[in-house]
């Protein structure tokens, strides 16, 4: 199989629903109508898209396939299925083939869908063509400049080659065309953290304000205010992060973290470690910061049977057979 890598960032392509005869009541949900009109291809097509934007795309390509099986004369459903397809969660050669051959369908239909050629685009360069992808897109761009989906790929196609200049020139083209662009300034925040650049904090901060619910964005902020020793406003979205996900002991991991490492609050440290192992007793990191928080208290007993149940979950965890070793000198 092939990996998708960024280029899953066709997923930006939000697609027109077209209403093919009469609407359902719309006092309906869409998934209620659905059952109610399983063969609505108008209903079909629009949870597709929905789908699309949501990133589920089991239920794109299916809701996509069905459309096109009650007609495939209908472009749009060959457009929404072609995007399934490459969307796929493990999407083969065969996958990109049959898709790029729905993408030219859909243009000898109509010639300047721009969904279409950047579908194409995406397609070559996830089977090695590059130059072929750059030329479709700067088609795409020729019809219309302010086309953001086209500096998408552009941008994911130079990131993946490592040229962060280039990817962070095109994506921030494309929160130009759409400053609600999430996903870009996920991206650009995660280019800028590679780069030990504090800029990150900025599009980290205006990804929370556009989806102050999403977990990763809030995570992705935490984390950029702990690297660049904002310890005060890392404590306050990690704290926000476990209310947002209150499975996850990531954030308390993190909060224990630097209340034993730069607060050197070591009481106040076990409380967070105990917190996180509350919900994952094999966090490996919480494990073995917990046994270094005992050698910190000169607690040699408990942290050597800390150090034990890490290694025994995985008994190759260098860092805790390093500690162990020089316990036992």
């Amino acid at each position: 199989m092939l990996n998708k890598g960024f280029f899953i960032l066709l997923l930006g392509i939000f697609c027109c629903c077209t209403n093919q005869g009469g609407s359902p009541k719309q006092n309906l949900s869409l998934d209620e109508a659905l059952r109610r009109y399983p063969d609505s291809i108008a209903l079909l097509q629009k949870r597709a898209n929905r789908s699309l934007d949501s990133m589920n795309y089991d239920l794109l390509l299916q809701d996509a396939a069905r459309a096109f099986r009650l007609d495939s004369s209908n472009n749009e459903s060959r457009l929404l299925y072609a995007l399934g397809l490459i969307n796929k969660r493990e999407v083969g050669v065969a996958d990109f083939t049959r898709a790029q051959y729905h993408f030219f369908k859909v243009l000898n239909k109509d010639s300047t869908n721009l969904k279409a050629m950047v579908g194409i685009a995406g397609v070559c360069a996830n089977l090695g063509g590059n130059d072929a992808a750059f030329k479709w897109l700067n088609k795409a761009l020729r019809i219309d400049p302010k086309y953001r989906d086209a500096y998408v790929l552009k941008g994911s196609m130079y990131l993946r080659a490592g040229n962060y200049k280039f990817a962070k020139s095109s994506y921030e083209t494309a929160i130009q065309q759409d400053n609600r662009f999430f996903l870009g300034y996920m991206i650009l925040g995660g280019i800028y953290q590679h780069e030990q650049n504090s800029l990150c904090i900025e599009y980290f901060t205006t990804a929370n304000q556009l989806e102050p619910n999403n977990v990763e964005a809030c995570y992705s902020l935490a984390y950029a205010y702990e690297n660049f020793n904002n310890v005060k406003e890392a404590k306050r979205f990690y704290r926000r992060m476990a209310k947002l996900d209150t499975a996850s002991c990531v954030a308390y991991f993190h909060l224990a973290s630097i209340q034993h490492f730069v607060d050197e609050n070591l009481d106040s440290a076990m409380y967070w470690y105990g917190a996180a192992l509350d919900l994952n007793p094999e966090h490996l990191e919480s494990l073995h910061n917990l046994g270094l928080l005992y050698e910190d208290k000169n607690d040699r007993t408990n942290a050597l049977s800390t150090y034990a149940k890490i290694l025994k979950i995985n008994p190759d965890y260098t860092l805790t057979k390093d500690r162990v070793k020089a316990l036992r000198k």
